[in-house]
């Protein structure tokens, strides 16, 4: 069965695996023009904030705290109270970087955590909490601390380098020198995960795509992932911070692309494809939405959220859904999507006899189960599970 032949027109995608060393050998002359025109020379001045104004002046609208290059949200309470307590011991703090995207409007390139906790400090948002070397302090919020406290720490101050407008000759390279900016930034503090520096360094419109697909509902429950209505929730799940959400959306169009994979990592394969898609036409775009958002609704409707989990061996059984069975089974559903209110009316004889060995009538044996092994992971080896769950449905087609 050949995965590839349900493929939408405009949804190309291909990779050169030749290694070319495409760097071109300058002469110090050049090299020295090169420097002296100036053609990636970043044009900066700095500020400082003081504490108490920063709840004010992001509450100004002139501050874009979430840019697309942007991480998410990842400190907790108890991250941002140790915050605090630097600036109540004044702790050098490192400066945040800003990027004027227009005259005294802002961009958050870097510190959007060390401003947010700021900002619901200040709010009272939260109680401080696991301070070290102010433990009378846990348990309490901004407005209750000490007077001399409080005054003191109010009087701290934030400092920023910011990025100005002129840095930039057109749009093209503003998104450039921002998204580059933002990983060097960000190679030396809390590594980012790979999706994290796709967001950064590709973020285009496959990629905000893949952000938007990842709040389907039936998707999020399947994976155990709080809704974005839950906010409180989102923010604590480690999987939504590191946007582990929008990298299983963007495996299931590049895996569509199975053959390219060969002879390279999942990182690499994954961040070629998100390149190449965001050149995708806007009918391909409205395409991939509509089989996304099928696919994952059919699988709900007859799994619920028992879809990804691994089967059942002898009385062991799984409880946390996972990539194996996730990329198989979203492939076979998507090939057959056509068939979508077919099986959703065979939906319990498709649940009951998946992992069911049609031959002998018994449950997959532990020998059988090779193909779901989680460290089987090339493409014969995904393809494999592809196939499986594509012959399977074959029985349930009218």
């Amino acid at each position: 069965m050949n995965s590839n032949n349900y493929l939408l027109t405009g949804e190309s995608f291909t990779i050169d695996k030749k290694v070319e060393d495409s760097q071109k050998i300058l002469s110090n002359e050049e090299i020295n023009k090169k420097y002296r025109k100036g053609e990636i020379r970043i044009i900066t001045e700095q500020a400082r904030y003081p504490l108490d104004t920063i709840a004010t002046m992001l509450d100004s609208g002139k501050y874009e705290l979430n840019p697309g290059y942007q991480r998410r949200r990842r400190w907790g309470n108890e991250k941002k109270s140790r915050l605090i307590e630097s600036f109540i011991m004044n702790v050098p703090i490192p400066p945040i970087f800003l990027y004027e995207v227009d005259y005294s409007f802002y961009e958050v390139m870097d510190g959007l955590q060390r401003l947010t906790a700021i900002y619901d400090f200040y709010t009272n948002v939260f109680k401080l909490e696991g301070l070290e070397y102010w433990k009378e302090l846990n348990g309490i919020k901004y407005h209750d601390l000490p007077k001399e406290v409080r005054r003191g720490v109010d009087r701290r101050y934030l400092s920023s380098i910011v990025l100005l407008q002129e840095t930039a000759k057109s749009d093209e390279e503003a998104e450039f020198l921002k998204q580059t900016v933002f990983e060097r930034l960000n190679s030396g503090g809390a590594l980012l995960t790979p999706q994290e520096t796709r967001n950064a360094l590709h973020n285009g419109k496959f990629n905000q795509f893949c952000i938007k697909l990842g709040r389907n509902e039936y998707f999020r429950k399947m994976w155990d992932l709080p809704l974005e209505s839950e906010k409180d929730e989102l923010l604590q799940d480690e999987r939504y911070r590191k946007m582990e959400d929008v990298e299983l959306v963007l495996r299931f169009f590049a895996y569509r692309h199975i053959k390219e994979l060969s002879g390279m990592t999942i990182e690499r394969f994954l961040d070629e494809y998100l390149k190449q898609a965001n050149n995708y036409p806007e009918d391909t775009f409205q395409q991939l939405e509509t089989l996304f958002n099928n696919t994952v609704e059919v699988i709900y409707k007859i799994f619920d959220n028992t879809a990804f989990l691994l089967p059942q061996v002898g009385k062991r059984q799984y409880a946390k859904p996972t990539k194996t069975i996730y990329d198989g089974i979203m492939q076979a559903f998507a090939i057959n999507i056509g068939n979508k209110d077919t099986f959703i009316k065979k939906a319990d004889a498709i649940k009951q006899n998946l992992y069911i060995n049609p031959k002998l009538d018994v449950p997959i044996k532990r020998t059988d189960r090779y193909i779901f092994n989680s460290r089987n992971i090339t493409p014969r080896d995904i393809q494999k599970r592809i196939d499986f769950y594509h012959d399977f449905l074959q029985d349930y087609i009218s």
